[in-house]
């Protein structure tokens, strides 16, 4: 079938350190501010669950909504920044939608008016990462993608969605209740696009190619590629792990554990001082000692995050160690959702791919997976999506023993030794 493509040509000089710098650090703020008002209801959840009377099962669905809605939106809107060589307008358009649209889940009064707010918040931030990363991945110098990548996918999502998040919103609403805690997310959004339009361009334009496949057949090429089956199985197993724990540690902790919300949201909020060490951390060590050998270690690491918080009964700071420790494994996400398909596949398809890894990881593991650990919460009680959480590693470390390195640095060096 044949292709109609426009290349589109220009003299423009590389990206300056400076401007990579000033851009990523907007893209990380930016998709900071999108899981602040994502992760808030998780945060919120033992405030919200006995005054709307839900079941865990309904806990598991509402995490579920969002995920479906976001992953389908992640890969039209992707698909669609490739398609026209547009990304500017697509990411600014969804940063306005999201800031909108975060305020719905504190008017929420019931399970169902809670559940339509999540769906539409879903639709909202979709495009937001695939976009972010193929961004970063066009514009930034080859050696130091995986760490740039990184912390645009992990610094300010994890500074502000898993660490500021529930100590601010869970402090908030033990004072003013959680519909008011809901208001306070809306307007940063706003002003983060107001920067993304004052400081950020498009991509380097030779990098940007403009073509009329179909969806089908974008998804079909990178598919062919070993590793993106690999990382869309992984962002299953993984997105599992990380939406299990989010929707179901703070009831575990509150519930069965017997912390109070305040040392609850603390211990949560290691999670993100976790991740947002790991952006630099986990991502530069793969960009010198490879993808692959990170992702293995660091999904096994994940295991003592879950048998930590079932298991050890002592000081809380040390079961903080724990979630600190354990939550290393959220530094590789950056790696299977960006860095690896992006240095994997052809760049006219670089959005798509990324797209598409975040699409089936929300949908198989971000949609079915509270949904389930819900169901086994309710039957079995709350320390079951733990367990759940546990084997998730346990496969993800095994799957990452088929991959295959991409590093620039690394196969560099391999090639001067042969």
């Amino acid at each position: 079938m044949a292709v109609e493509s426009v290349a589109v040509r220009t003299t423009a000089p590389a990206a300056s350190v400076g401007y990579q710098t000033l851009m990523v650090g907007l893209l990380s703020l930016n998709f900071g501010i999108l899981f602040f008002d994502r992760n808030a209801l998780n945060f919120l959840m033992p405030f919200v669950k006995p005054d709307l009377h839900l079941s865990n099962t309904q806990v598991g669905l509402t995490a579920s909504a969002l995920s479906f809605s976001w992953a389908v939106a992640t890969l039209v809107i992707g698909a669609a920044s490739d398609r026209t060589g547009k990304r500017k307008i697509f990411l600014i358009g969804a940063t306005i939608a999201f800031s909108l649209c975060s305020v719905l889940s504190g008017l929420a009064t019931s399970f169902l008016a809670l559940l339509g707010a999540r769906f539409l918040m879903g639709i909202a931030d979709g495009g937001v990462a695939p976009i972010s990363q193929s961004m970063t991945a066009l514009t930034v110098a080859p050696e130091r993608r995986g760490i740039a990548m990184g912390v645009m996918q992990n610094f300010g999502s994890n500074l502000f969605g898993s660490f500021i998040a529930p100590v601010l919103l869970v402090a908030f609403a033990t004072a003013f209740g959680w519909h008011r805690a809901f208001l306070i997310t809306g307007v940063p959004g706003l002003i983060s696009a107001l920067l993304l339009w004052r400081f950020v361009r498009e991509p380097e334009a030779k990098a940007v190619v403009a073509d009329t496949e179909s969806l089908f057949v974008r998804v079909s090429q990178v598919l062919k590629e070993r590793n993106m089956v690999i990382c869309a199985i992984t962002s299953v197993l993984l997105v599992s792990y990380l939406v299990v724990c989010w929707a179901f540690m703070p009831l575990f902790l509150t519930s069965v554990r017997g912390f109070t919300p305040q040392a609850m949201g603390w211990l949560m909020g290691t999670l993100g001082i976790s991740a947002t060490i790991g952006s630099f951390v986990v991502t530069g060590l793969s960009d010198r000692i490879g993808r692959r050998p990170v992702m293995i270690a660091t999904s096994l690491l994940g295991v003592t995050l879950p048998l930590g918080a079932i298991f050890y009964g002592g000081p809380a700071w040390v079961l903080g160690a724990f979630f600190v420790v354990g939550w290393a494994l959220n530094g590789q996400f950056p790696l299977f959702m960006g860095t690896v398909p992006s240095e994997s596949v052809d760049h006219r398809h670089m959005a798509t791919a990324i797209a598409f890894v975040m699409c089936v990881g929300e949908i198989f593991g971000g949609v079915l997976a509270p949904t389930l650990a819900g169901w086994a919460a309710d039957d079995y009680g709350l320390a079951a999506p733990l367990w759940i959480m546990t084997g998730l590693c346990i496969v993800s470390g095994v799957l990452a023993l088929g991959l295959r390195e991409t590093a620039p640095l690394v196969l560099a060096k391999r090639a001067a030794t042969r």
